[in-house]
């Protein structure tokens, strides 16, 4: 599975104004998720779907690979699912994919699949931490694992054609920027939510990078940063409308759940 992630998927962070305080639109999509009208529902998928996400077998993870371009800057690999692929063909993703029996945890399951897929090294690779998990719209459990590439001289990609038809890097901070930046609003059981979509153009060719992997990587961009987006972020995303939703009891009992990223 080359990722979790497509322009129809969506994920992210709880949004908050300048002050740190919850913006008034948020406060109204709180409103509508405990409207009397929609909640027995919401429960019942969450029972449905959510509590699954728990297990093993619906966990998986993504590596942002992170390595200095020859201006000094930060830059991420990336990769453009196979058209031969039956889910989300031709979608740009973090190299990544579900669980296997024989990991040992996320950050095994990121780097395997980077060896998969485009032929990094572990070894090349040093893990710094692994951020809060995102729900994918098939409703998996996707870790961002993130990792420093300090000799990017070393990495020989060794594309897997079957699952990746291109791989290329994009600037870090451009998930930060308003620019290239445009969000598509969509809408799941009744609730409104962003979807962050981003043009990018290499000597590769043009690329979207969309939807849950966006949402990590300005997740990522941010913590790194130190910084918000430049652009408005009034709404939630998928992920985390979905967290959001989520009874307190689940969370708390899922390992390594929001709140308690594991810095490696």
């Amino acid at each position: 599975m080359g990722s979790c992630e497509s322009e129809h998927e969506g994920s992210a962070a709880v949004h908050e104004n300048g002050n740190g305080d919850v913006d008034d639109d948020d406060h109204h999509q709180q409103s509508i998720m405990m409207s009397p009208d929609g909640l027995i529902q919401q429960q019942d998928y969450v029972a449905k779907n959510i509590v699954p996400v728990l297990s093993r077998n619906k966990r998986a993870a993504v590596l942002i690979c992170i390595f200095g371009g020859q201006d000094g800057e930060l830059r991420v690999i990336l990769t453009r699912r196979s058209m031969k692929l039956s889910s989300h063909p031709g979608d740009v993703a973090l190299p990544g994919g579900k669980m296997d029996e024989d990991d040992a945890d996320d950050c095994a399951t990121a780097l395997r699949e980077a060896r998969e897929e485009i032929g990094l090294d572990p070894d090349l690779v040093r893990v710094v931490a692994n951020l809060d998990p995102f729900i994918s719209s098939n409703l998996l459990r996707v870790v961002p694992v993130v990792g420093l590439l300090s000799r990017v001289e070393d990495f020989k990609p060794v594309v897997n054609e079957d699952e990746v038809d291109a791989i290329f890097d994009a600037p870090l901070e451009m998930f930060l920027q308003e620019d290239r930046h445009k969000c598509i609003e969509k809408e799941w059981g009744g609730l409104k939510y962003a979807c962050h979509v981003f043009d990018l153009e290499t000597k590769q060719g043009n690329f979207v990078v969309g939807g849950l992997t966006a949402s990590i990587l300005i997740q990522a961009a941010s913590i790194i940063y130190k910084r918000s987006p430049a652009f408005n972020q009034t709404l939630q995303d998928f992920s985390q409308l979905q967290w959001a939703l989520a009874p307190a009891k689940q969370l708390a009992d899922m390992e390594d759940g929001p709140g308690g990223s594991n810095v490696r």
